[in-house]
């Protein structure tokens, strides 16, 4: 059987910073893998990849009159878009108080699970973020929906 990862997601944002460091302050072994510039189809852009050697998260953030303002979709509406990013952590708690300390807080919590527990957190601009923490290997139980 084929095996697939992740390798990275790319994201449009108004502002790269606020984003970049919600991600790094969750993944302290994160960095800045790489940033630039450019222009996508006529319009300024700056990009960064924040992550590791292995996975990141592209940034993309647009300039000039041509960029757009609008806002992340409502992730309580119905709209087509991404809902949020999910990423498996060792030590949720750890994740939780550093996002604390730089001013984010918990906006859901994951139902009551045997198996795991989860986070979500919403950046100033409204890109969703999950952490889940597994506390067994066990697929059947992982993956457990009551």
């Amino acid at each position: 059987m084929t095996k697939a990862r992740l390798e990275h997601a790319n994201l449009m944002v108004t502002g790269i910073d606020e984003t970049a460091n919600f991600l790094l302050a969750a993944f302290p072994h994160w960095r800045i893998r790489g940033e630039g510039g450019g222009e996508w189809h006529g319009v300024p852009r700056r990009w960064v990849h924040v992550g590791d050697d292995y996975n990141y998260i592209t940034l993309n953030e647009f300039f000039g009159p041509k960029a757009s303002d609008k806002p992340q979709r409502d992730l309580a509406g119905t709209d087509p878009g991404l809902a949020h990013l999910a990423f498996e952590v060792d030590d949720l708690e750890a994740i939780v108080s550093r996002l604390n300390k730089i001013g984010y807080e918990s906006h859901n919590l994951g139902e009551d699970h045997p198996h795991r527990r989860n986070n979500y957190f919403k950046t100033k601009e409204g890109i969703e973020f999950e952490f889940v923490q597994y506390f067994s290997d066990k697929p059947e139980e992982r993956n457990l929906y009551a």
